[in-house]
């Protein structure tokens, strides 16, 4: 088909840019160019490919049935493409290039401290680009070549995506000084009856483990105070307003003087989040990203194993 030598890889990144920003004039914004230059490109597109790609209306821009279809193949093509350039630059004495890793805001300020510098000194050359967001949304990102890799808590659903467990972290139970079970030497899941527990809002998965946990052991979830991170609720919990479950990772990080509140576990309760790393079955770096998942573990295993339990 000889409309199949006009084709350029511009044409369809400015294609999948528009489907991913459901506008083409915060398409043009993130791609640098006018908003002219990229309808000319995409209506060159439709001509050579004799299909109409996108429905323009008053209330905004969607893809038409035609462009659905396409726009899986183009998403890897692009990926394809960048895969090609990257393994290139490899080959040429190159560097490794700049990635896109997802990370959900209730692990990575706590454990990225901890792996980067080991990661930068084995691949020199890689840099990463870190965005936070909630574990659904990462899947999400990822599924749609928002993210090249993400670093996020299980489970993590689609087939399309592979995915290797990292390690498990434990919650541990955090309360104020003026509480009456901080002088008890043993906590027991008992002591939990009927107890306030704070906790972070509820569109993170977090939430809903620690919303089950205080099913199973008959406390209350304050759905009237719940925290927008885990430093306003440490703040919360300082402040003689409930109890919390904190991760392992984050009280290590940021609760070194236990003057201010008491870090402990409860017996009978063995609560732990699994992390994984996870990337598209079809990405050209895939080999990369299983190798990089053995690197985290392996730091994980020397370096952490005193604050969570080591998979692989």
């Amino acid at each position: 088909m000889e409309s199949i030598d006009k084709l350029s890889l511009k044409q369809i990144r400015y294609f999948a840019s528009i489907a991913e920003h459901g506008s083409f004039r915060q398409a043009a914004l993130r791609l640098n160019v006018t908003q002219p230059t990229l309808s000319n490109q995409v209506a060159s597109l439709e001509e050579l490919l004799d299909v109409q790609l996108f429905e323009r209306t008053r209330s905004g821009t969607s893809l038409t049935i035609e462009g659905r279809e396409l726009l899986t193949s183009a998403r890897r093509i692009i990926e394809e493409a960048q895969g090609f350039a990257m393994q290139a630059g490899s080959l040429s004495g190159g560097g490794a290039g700049t990635y896109r890793m997802g990370v959900t805001p209730t692990l990575g300020p706590y454990l990225l401290p901890h792996i980067l510098s080991p990661i930068h000194a084995k691949y020199t050359d890689l840099k990463l680009y870190v965005r936070e967001d909630a574990p659904s949304d990462l899947e999400y990102g990822l599924l749609n070549s928002q993210h090249d890799f993400i670093l996020s808590t299980q489970p993590i659903m689609s087939s399309s995506l592979v995915v290797v467990p990292l390690f498990r972290e434990p919650l541990k139970l955090a309360i104020s000084r003026d509480h009456k079970l901080v002088n008890k030497k043993t906590i027991n899941r008992m002591d939990l009856l009927g107890e306030q527990v704070l906790t972070i809002g509820e569109h993170h998965l977090f939430h809903r483990q620690i919303t089950e946990l205080c099913e199973k052991v008959g406390a209350e979830v304050r759905r009237d105070y719940e925290g927008t991170s885990l430093d306003t609720l440490r703040q919360m919990v300082v402040m003689g307003m409930g109890i919390a479950f904190l991760p392992a990772l984050y009280a290590k990080s940021e609760i070194r003087d236990e003057k201010e509140l008491r870090v402990a576990d409860v017996e009978g309760v063995n609560v732990m989040r699994n992390h994984a790393l996870a990337w598209r079955s079809t990405s050209p770096q895939r080999h990369f990203y299983k190798e990089l998942a053995t690197e985290i573990q392996n730091i994980v295993r020397t370096n952490l194993s005193s604050v969570v339990i080591p998979i692989g």
